[in-house]
């Protein structure tokens, strides 16, 4: 059974939007609640059919080689979006819409911020073109090599660009 709520509160004279239910996870940064369009704020996930690459063999000389092989990077951010949401209730907390008429929202199960989750663990960026809020999460999964940063990767409005 699907649950949705929507809830309009005013705060600082301005007008958000609080839908709750379980959602079908479209790729790492957009869900679905019911006819509800949700796009992760402030994050970057790839490309369902985004191919990135991951290290499979790394020989330690003086040369240092490392080999890598190609993975779906996409379908991986989606399935880990999936794992972690479990077919739980979520509430995205919107303020506005983008220009494809989804909602742009931070997302929560339970208290934890799930745009945050994905950047922090490395399965998308921060959009830094829209939003600086992730940044310091990002640069955590960088240093930790945490999902896209154990391996090279185009950042996804990048690989938009180019296919």
């Amino acid at each position: 059974m699907r649950l949705i709520i929507i809830f309009l509160m005013f705060t600082n004279n301005i007008l958000a939007e609080e839908i709750i239910g379980i959602p079908r996870i479209i790729d790492g940064d957009t869900v679905h609640i019911n006819n509800f369009k949700i796009r992760l704020e402030g994050i970057d996930a790839p490309e369902i059919k985004q191919k990135c690459k991951k290290e499979k063999l790394k020989i330690s000389s003086t040369l240092g080689y490392t080999f890598f092989e190609d993975y779906n990077c996409g379908k991986n951010a989606k399935e880990k979006l999936k794992a972690k949401v479990n077919d739980s209730n979520i509430k995205c907390i919107s303020f506005t819409k983008d220009r494809y008429k989804r909602y742009l929202a931070t997302c929560f199960k339970e208290e934890l911020n799930l745009n945050k989750w994905m950047v922090r663990n490395g399965y998308a960026v921060a959009y830094r073109r829209y939003s600086k809020k992730y940044v310091l999460d990002e640069d955590f999964a960088r240093k930790n090599k945490l999902g896209l940063w154990k391996g090279k990767f185009l950042k996804p409005e990048k690989w938009r660009k180019l296919n």
